[in-house]
């Protein structure tokens, strides 16, 4: 493809992305997979802008309300292609060739010309639009990192590194680190997480032999950190409540050294079946799956009182601790509002906190920044469950021994992209007197 022809292909994505009701990268893939003539290096440029346009939206919108043009599109194009391009009427919109966009109106000449070569942000601009801060959740993060909102902020407008998790069913750390690198894949120890490596620069996973061989599994390092936190060893009897597509549950599968038994469940059986492919890649054979919308399922867990001896919730959330990875999810919901979340949180905690055992641990956890989905969900939980207690993260994390450095010396575990590197996750460990 011409340079024109990948902005004219980036603009018909936009135009599907600002329609459509769904995650930005489900409708990616979606549009990808219907222009199959789209070479890699060309998908790659269009994602790289698409992507780049959803983490600088506030700051584009701002302009293009100062210029008075429309949020369109086309305008967000010309906008980004002004900060980013050299040359770009010439390149990118000279409006020749049979798949480029149309020449720029005056008014378009305009604002391309206004932006040309500027710095992004400008002294009048406010903060929140600077920090791509949505006005509904400004003051909830303004509470959250306090004097440290605008660092933080600035880190969730960066890119996601690529972390993964080493499967020790199957190999040791250093003979993966060794595998990747006979590959061409650089790595490093993560800081934090003790079974977790991050890719230096960019790198195809799905070509090496260590992740065909499923002896490495892609997971945030925050993400693998809450399955250590769980504390899980072999021989016990463990739920993994909200396990979707099985990230979580493959680290303590390989955690517990494929002994005892994990019972993952999700409402969605489609995601849950995900998993199954990914277990048996992983030689993981402790996991049996149970789907909550099942009638069956849903009888067999009132039986289950006391039962487990840990219990993870990786409670439903709004998500905002992945913008890095998912930038359109600080402007839209594509599922239940806030207040629906935290309701659904509330009741999620107080059916399985029945099924701990006594002397058992109950671990909940989201990909959320917010305290209201937090630290005052673990206060409700624990005014009408007494017989719960708080185990700090530090007293955790000793219990299991780990060779790498707790996180948090805190009673939970709060991880943030500029604090910790990681995306911004929650993590509280609840003992059952």
């Amino acid at each position: 493809m011409t340079p024109a022809a990948r902005i004219a292909g980036l603009i018909d994505l936009l135009e599907q992305v600002f329609t459509w009701r769904l995650p930005v990268d489900v409708t990616a893939g979606d549009w990808f997979r219907n222009k199959k003539y789209i070479g890699s290096k060309d998908r790659s440029e269009i994602a790289e802008r698409l992507y780049r346009i959803m983490r600088h939206k506030a700051r584009y919108s701002w302009h293009l309300a100062q210029s008075k043009m429309a949020e369109t599109p086309r305008n967000f194009a010309i906008i980004d292609c002004a900060f980013h391009d050299e040359k770009p009427e010439e390149r990118l919109f000279s409006g020749g060739g049979k798949y480029a966009v149309d020449g720029l109106s005056p008014e378009e000449t305009k604002l391309l010309h206004k932006h040309l070569g500027q710095d992004i942000e400008t002294k009048d601009m406010p903060l929140d639009v600077q920090l791509e801060a949505p006005e509904w959740a400004a003051e909830m993060l303004k509470r959250r990192f306090g004097k440290n909102y605008e660092p933080e902020m600035r880190a969730m407008q960066t890119m996601a590194p690529l972390d993964i998790r080493v499967n020790t069913i199957g190999t040791t750390i250093e003979a993966a680190m060794g595998s990747l690198h006979k590959d061409g894949v650089r790595v490093q120890r993560t800081h934090y997480a003790p079974h977790g490596l991050r890719v230096e620069g960019k790198a195809y996973l799905a070509k090496t032999k260590a992740f065909s061989k499923g002896h490495v599994e892609i997971q945030d390092e925050g993400s693998q950190m809450i399955a250590a936190l769980c504390g899980v060893k072999s021989g016990m009897r463990v739920l993994d409540y909200c396990a979707g597509g099985g990230g979580k549950t493959l680290a303590l599968a390989a955690q517990m050294g494929n002994k005892g038994s994990i019972v993952a469940t999700d409402m969605d059986e489609r995601r849950l079946e995900r998993g199954r492919k990914r277990y048996r890649k992983a030689h993981i054979h402790n996991v049996e799956l149970k789907c909550l919308k099942d009638e069956k399922t849903q009888k067999w867990f009132k039986r289950q009182k006391e039962t487990f001896d840990v219990v993870l919730v990786d409670a439903p959330c709004s998500s905002s601790g992945t913008w890095r990875r998912n930038p359109e999810l600080r402007w839209h919901f594509y599922g239940p509002s806030l207040d629906e979340i935290k309701a659904l949180q509330t009741d999620i905690l107080n059916r399985v906190g029945k099924a701990v055992k006594k002397g058992g641990r109950l671990v909940y956890a989201t990909c959320s920044l917010f305290e209201e989905e937090n630290e005052a969900q673990i206060k409700a939980f624990l005014d009408v469950n007494p017989d719960f207690k708080v185990l700090p993260v530090q007293q955790a994390w000793a219990d299991m021994g780990f060779d790498t450095q707790c996180p948090d010396t805190g009673d939970f575990m709060k991880l943030s992209p500029a604090a910790h590197g990681t995306d911004g996750f929650f993590t509280a460990i609840l003992e059952k007197k």
